[in-house]
């Protein structure tokens, strides 16, 4: 699902709101989620999963196109860790597979 898609189920979802309203409601919550990250802050969703920082140390890589040995810097990197019921939901019995959508429980 894009950023796009999601407006647009959320606006569905909520007729009583305009698609300018569910845009910025959106744009509020990544911004605010990315303020928090971007401090070192823990972002947790319950149900969902939590969002932290990892610091990944400098290494030598290497260039995979030429084999060369390169320098790759310190630097911190996002990760998630879904939740027990997402991932309960998941993998719940009788969800559709990834890439098959169902039409009144017909898979199509």
């Amino acid at each position: 699902m894009t950023r796009s898609e999601l407006i647009a189920s959320l606006a569905e979802e909520n007729p009583h709101l305009t698609i300018a309203d569910v845009e910025r409601i959106v744009a509020a919550l990544f911004d605010e989620m990315t303020i928090a990250l971007s401090k070192g802050e823990r972002v947790e969703l319950r149900g969902f999963g939590a969002f932290t920082v990892k610091q990944r140390q400098a290494r030598a890589g290497r260039n995979p196109r030429t084999g060369e040995a390169v320098d790759v810097a310190q630097k911190r990197v996002p990760f998630f860790k879904a939740g027990k019921e997402l991932r309960e939901r998941i993998n719940k019995p009788g969800t559709p597979s990834p890439g098959k959508k169902t039409i009144n429980g017909a898979k199509t």
